[in-house]
């Protein structure tokens, strides 16, 4: 499977919940940076910041057969951080998003923004 259908397909789940503000921060030209994209978003609550990364998890082990390494921050669900190797997923409340900003610590990094569904 290829990055870009990883992502797409994290996206999606993440749509699946109403997950805001969703980006992608494209790192492959950067060789310090560990994986090859952050895939970044935001909820309401801790229930809601619960239930996208879930939905991420269980979308994408459906629909493109991976699981995350490792998952962390679910216990209290201010930031949640979901490793697929070759993509990172954020999934923050809005304070903490603003606060670490992490999808402006490259600066020279490709950024998509994907709108939000209504």
């Amino acid at each position: 499977m290829t990055d870009n259908i990883l992502v797409r397909t994290i996206v999606e789940g993440i749509q699946e919940k109403k997950g805001k503000r969703i980006v992608v921060v494209d790192l492959k030209k950067f060789d310090s940076a560990g994986c090859s994209y952050f895939v970044i978003c935001e909820g309401d609550s801790n229930t809601h910041v619960n239930a996208i990364a879930g939905s991420v998890r269980d979308y994408v082990r459906t629909h493109a057969k991976t699981k995350p390494v490792a998952t962390d921050g679910l216990e209290n669900s201010l930031w949640v951080a979901m490793d697929y190797l070759q993509v990172i997923v954020h999934v923050f409340q809005r304070e903490p998003r603003n606060f670490y900003d992490i999808e402006h610590l490259w600066a020279d990094a490709d950024i998509t923004e994907i709108p939000d569904l209504d």
